[in-house]
């Protein structure tokens, strides 16, 4: 592709986006160097979408300047520079996969091979298959194929994962790591808390429109400061543990309790001297599940939809045996 030279992968400025009487985005910042991969985080409503659209030029900002690679985001999409895997789009029920990349492939001067986009994407065997005959997580794959066939050099994938069962969401990250390694660079919204932890070198969290913490996730996990403290206490109730000195929350599940406090060591002599007969104790740093909680005041494993670290379930309709 023909970058400007030294231009950041993507540049935001400024941006606002108000629908109506609500600002989906207000006035952010947000500067991604090439070869960074980053996620962005936030609760339903946080803006995270309406960024994702305007980043590819599906919507218009009211305010505010974007350039990706130097270039505006539509230069940037019709040029190639830019791949965007949305969260949903249509596929053409009639039409094989390996057609339907081929079509989008077409789109561009000078694409990389058909056959590496399906193989990188993980649906080469299913090149001969109708759309017709995919699965949710399927439909994923290859719409992460038609993001991939024009070669880009930053990558825009909203919620790459939804829909795919847990082996296929490792599979499908096994690929975006062989893809990063080639210095690409990958921005990407998502509500599993592990996909972040795991795979982002940089976390951006939204809220209300807004950013409210950007770095690297140990970064992040450090503007809350706190340890959590787990052991096996036979007979412990909540309550009780709760009274420990320093302890500022209490979960007891299946006779193992986690106690989140400030200072660990005292936490844990004190629950040592106060049942002697606990067990098994460690002591953790909070999490990114944490953070996203103090940081937006949204739990992170409910209402459904919102942010969370819970393990994907194999949808019904991936688990089927292809027909």
């Amino acid at each position: 592709m023909n970058l400007h030279h030294g231009a950041p992968a993507l540049s935001v400025a400024g941006l606002r986006k108000a629908y109506g009487g609500t600002r989906a985005v207000d006035g952010i910042d947000l500067v991604v160097g090439p070869g960074e991969v980053v996620a962005l985080l936030g609760p339903n409503g946080a803006g995270k979408s309406t960024t994702i659209d305007m980043i590819v030029g599906l919507v218009r900002p009211d305010a505010g300047q974007i350039a990706v690679f130097g270039a505006s985001p539509r230069e940037a999409v019709r040029s190639g520079v830019i791949g965007v895997m949305p969260q949903e789009g249509a596929l053409l029920d009639d039409v094989t996969v390996g057609e339907t990349v081929t079509l989008i492939a077409s789109l561009h001067r000078t694409p990389p091979p058909v056959e590496e986009a399906l193989r990188r994407a993980g649906v080469a065997d299913l090149a001969d298959r109708r759309a017709a005959r995919l699965s949710g997580g399927q439909r994923q794959r290859v719409r992460f194929a038609m993001a991939l066939v024009s070669g880009p050099d930053l990558l825009v994938l909203d919620e790459p994962t939804a829909a795919m069962d847990v082996t296929a969401r490792r599979e499908f990250w096994r690929s975006m790591h062989a893809f990063t390694g080639t210095g690409r660079t990958v921005l990407f919204s998502t509500h599993y808390l592990e996909e972040a932890e795991a795979y982002a070198d940089r976390v951006v969290l939204m809220n209300a429109g807004r950013i409210v913490a950007d770095g690297p996730v140990p970064a992040v996990m450090a503007e809350v400061s706190g340890r959590t403290v787990t052991a096996v206490v036979p007979g412990a109730r909540a309550e009780d543990l709760g009274t420990l000195p320093g302890v500022t929350a209490v979960h007891v599940r299946e006779g193992r309790a986690e106690l989140r406090c400030v200072d660990s060591d005292l936490v844990v002599r004190e629950l040592l001297a106060r049942h002697p007969d606990a067990r098994d104790v460690e002591v953790g740093a909070l999490g990114l599940e944490d953070a996203f909680l103090r940081l937006t005041g949204t739990p992170a494993g409910a209402p459904a939809g919102t942010l969370t670290g819970a393990p994907i379930e194999a949808p019904a309709e991936e688990t089927e045996a292809a027909r």
